[in-house]
C-alpha cells in the first residue's frame, strides 16, 4: 500500500502548554505559528511518521511583558533558537489511540519525549476534504532543555515549576 501524506490544518489546530507559577496555579500559553505533517500507510496511523515545527516568536501567554521575557535570553533566546521541532521515532497503536515517541529539539537541545495521541477519528468536511483529528498531550521537564531560569520565593519553593504540560488539538488533511 502506498504511503498517504497528511498536512496540518492550522485553522482547526492549536498548541498549548501549562506551567506552575508560584507553586499555586498554572499559567497557560500557546504557539500560534506551527506546522506539522504526517505520513501513514492508508488511514491506519500505526507506524506513521510525524514532524512538527513551531516558531518560538509566536508564543502567547496573554501578557506582553511575560512573552517578551520568554523570548529573551533567560528562556528561549529566540535570536539564536527561533524554532522548536519534533520528529517521531515510533507511532504505536494503544487501543483506539496512539503513543508517539520522538525527539523534541528546544533551545538547541534534543531529547526523547513520549506523547499520548487520542484519536478523534476521520471525517470529511463540507468541501470533500478527508481529515483526521488527534488530541495530543505530554509532559517535559523544561530544565532538560536548558530553560533553567527561576527565582526562590520568600515563603519557600520556587517561582516556576519544572514540569511543562503540553496539549495539542490537531487536524490533518489527507493529501491527494
Amino acid at each position: 500500500m502506498a504511503n498517504v501524506k497528511w498536512t496540518l490544518d492550522p485553522a482547526h489546530s492549536e498548541l498549548q502548554f501549562k506551567i506552575k507559577h508560584l507553586m499555586i496555579t498554572n499559567v497557560t500559553g500557546s504557539f500560534g505559528d506551527f506546522t506539522a505533517s504526517l505520513e501513514s500507510e492508508g488511514d491506519d496511523f500505526e507506524n506513521a511518521h510525524v514532524t512538527f515545527e513551531a516558531a518560538i516568536d509566536s508564543i502567547n501567554t496573554g501578557n506582553a511583558d511575560r512573552d517578551a521575557h520568554l523570548k529573551a535570553g533567560d528562556f528561549f533566546e529566540i535570536e539564536k533558537y527561533p524554532k522548536m521541532t519534533f520528529e517521531s521515532t515510533a507511532f504505536r497503536k494503544d487501543g483506539s489511540d496512539y503513543t508517539v515517541q520522538g525527539n523534541l529539539t528546544l533551545k538547541g537541545v534534543t531529547r526523547p519525549v513520549t506523547l499520548e495521541a487520542e484519536f478523534g477519528g476521520i471525517s470529511q468536511d463540507p468541501w470533500g476534504n478527508t481529515k483526521a483529528g488527534f488530541s495530543v498531550s505530554g509532559k517535559i521537564k523544561r530544565e532538560d532543555f536548558g530553560l533553567t531560569y527561576n527565582a526562590a520565593l520568600e515563603t519557600g519553593g520556587v517561582m516556576l515549576g519544572n514540569d511543562v504540560k503540553i496539549f495539542g488539538e490537531v487536524q490533518f488533511v489527507k493529501q491527494a
